[in-house]
């Protein structure tokens, strides 16, 4: 199944729901967003989801208290936001949420425990953002793999994945930045080849796509990049909040 963005409007950026007081301070009164034709899912019963990711996904989450539907467990980024409105909303479901994301992983790190923080947990909905560190990492000299490398590697996991969990869907996320702090120049333009070959893979597998990136890209025109994102990479509570909104409203029904 492949979800793609075509128009990303005030209301899509800061919604209805409670996100909205925390992402941006004003309240919103624009129409409600064009929808694909390709339908959101649909939660059912006894469903797991599982977010993974870098640090993004991570955000201090504790890792020795890893049950699902936990705060700690959680962290205090996008994902915990994330899964909390979906608890909140489906109370009857009992649904279980895990967050697996380690900071400063790439995808061929994903990959290396891939087996123990993913297919062993068989997640219905299995939520990936990566890609940041895979070019952050080589800027710096930590890591010498390059689009290419970051394609391929994505693109095995996924196969793997499929292979191993055919019924799972997945939701491939686009990696994103912003321009202030740790990001200059000499990110691009590259970093858009990384977010290039994101949706490459989610095309080819027929993934569900959420475009952080073109979202945030929306974001700094209500507010600085450093309001979002205070050193380009990380989003504050505000840039997370405003992520859970978007990735809800991109996903679910």
């Amino acid at each position: 199944m492949k979800k793609s963005m075509n128009l990303i409007t005030r209301r899509k950026l800061f919604g209805t729901t409670a996100f909205a007081s925390l992402a941006f301070p004003l309240a919103t009164s624009a129409n409600k967003p064009k929808q694909t034709k390709t339908p959101n899912l649909e939660l059912s019963k006894g469903q797991t989801i599982l977010f993974q990711g870098d640090s993004i996904t991570d955000a201090g989450r504790n890792k020795k208290q890893q049950v699902a539907n936990q705060q700690l467990a959680f962290g205090k980024g996008y994902a915990w936001m994330t899964a909390a409105h979906i608890l909140v909303q489906n109370p009857s479901l009992n649904l279980s949420i895990h967050n697996r994301g380690i900071s400063g992983n790439k995808v061929h790190q994903l990959g290396a425990r891939w087996e123990k923080d993913c297919l062993s947990l068989k997640p219905d909905i299995i939520s990936i953002l990566i890609g940041v560190n895979d070019i952050w990492h080589r800027l710096n000299g930590r890591y010498d793999g390059t689009v290419q490398t970051y394609e391929k590697d994505y693109d095995q996991l996924l196969a793997r994945t499929q292979a191993a969990l055919p019924k799972a869907k997945i939701v491939i996320c686009e990696p994103f930045v912003l321009k202030c702090g740790a990001v200059n120049d000499k990110w691009f333009p590259t970093f858009d080849q990384y977010r290039a070959s994101a949706q490459k893979v989610a095309d080819k597998y027929g993934t569900i796509f959420v475009p952080f990136q073109s979202m945030f890209d929306e974001a700094v025109k209500f507010a600085e990049p450093s309001h979002w994102a205070g050193d380009g990479v990380h989003p504050s509570a505000h840039g997370a909040a405003l992520m859970a909104n978007f990735w809800t409203q991109c996903v679910l029904s």
